[in-house]
């Protein structure tokens, strides 16, 4: 498998200096680490911080800027970052009204998070968390206690970022948060696994004529593998499972349609084709709708569909101004 890197242990920093450097008027990292941060700060906002394992870009460096996020910490390949990676970031980001930590629902990711927290505790920087478990397919897994974090987790960065440019307290920001995360419903499905440059190996192994429904974005397992059909077959029965979840009756929703890496903007746009269609017939208001790579797993073949139920708070703050590398809203 050919991939354009040099050294693999040298992956992730190389990729953090390349992204400074394609954006040197508004990001900047941390006394060298893989920690991305905004260069314009500005004073008494509460400061946004999410991250955890490469391999997923664009997030979440990608959406460090102005309406999403103050800084986002980078793991090794599949890793968590550590705890005194995202100590660092904490105290690099924090403008006088506290740190916000935005973490996927993964047991290193919330381990290592929390424990900065305290670390930035006892220096009396003021720090709440949430925790994103959007995605509905298993209950626990492989590095999971509970639900796992997915690509909801960019709805969650767009809207309490354009809370906190707003204004909004460290309070109402988690109070916010959580709301938002009880409203994301995510599912999806993978037809080839990646190709993890660190290892030299795929992630794991599945047929030519085989699909795995609701894998991982690490290659966890998902609830099963079938054949593989086509896009609509697919696209039907991820829909009905995320809905009988939502349970919505009568909101407006926002839709991201997210490619893991190899899925190409043409599928992608095939598949939204079908979920616009499904939701349509079903009475369901489209508000928005958001198709591309935004949660990656590397060069992995597959995507997810999620569904944000609205209020008309959620609404105004999701279609709010967003100016970052992999993210705008005008």
């Amino acid at each position: 498998m050919k991939k354009m890197i040099n050294k693999p242990e040298n992956i992730v920093n190389e990729m953090v200096a390349g992204m400074v450097k394609a954006y040197p008027n508004s990001l900047e990292t941390v006394n060298d680490m893989p920690i991305i941060v905004r260069k314009e700060k500005k004073n008494n906002k509460v400061a946004l911080i999410s991250g955890g394992g490469s391999g997923h870009e664009p997030s979440h460096a990608g959406f460090v800027g102005y309406g999403m996020l103050d800084g986002a910490v980078a793991g090794e390949v599949f890793t968590s970052p550590s705890a005194d990676k995202v100590y660092e970031a904490i105290k690099a980001v924090n403008c006088g009204a506290g740190v916000l930590l935005i973490i996927k629902n993964y047991s290193g990711d919330v381990m290592n998070f929390e424990m900065a927290a305290e670390m930035a505790g006892m220096e009396d920087i003021p720090v709440k968390r949430i925790i994103v478990n959007d995605d509905i397919a298993v209950e626990n897994s492989t590095y999971t206690v509970g639900r796992r974090g997915i690509a909801g987790t960019v709805l969650v960065h767009k809207i309490v970022g354009a809370a906190a440019e707003k204004g909004y307290s460290l309070d109402e920001l988690e109070v916010l948060g959580n709301k938002v995360i009880n409203n994301i419903k995510t599912m999806g499905m993978s037809l080839k696994p990646c190709f993890v440059p660190t290892t030299g190996k795929l992630s794991f192994e599945l047929a030519e004529d085989e699909v795995e429904i609701g894998l991982g974005i690490h290659g966890e397992p998902g609830t099963h593998r079938e054949k593989f059909q086509d896009a609509n077959t697919h696209v039907d029965y991820l829909l009905e499972k995320i809905l009988t979840e939502s349970k919505l009756n009568g909101e407006e929703v926002a839709v991201l349609v997210n490619g893991l890496g190899e899925t190409t903007l043409m599928e992608l746009f095939i598949i939204n084709n079908r979920v616009a269609d499904v939701l349509k017939e079903k009475n369901i208001r489209v508000a928005d709708t958001i198709v591309g790579n935004y949660m990656t797993s590397l060069d992995m073949g597959g995507f997810s569909i999620t569904i944000l139920k609205l209020d008309d708070e959620i609404k105004e703050l999701l279609m709010a101004k967003a100016d970052t590398p992999a993210f705008k809203k005008v």
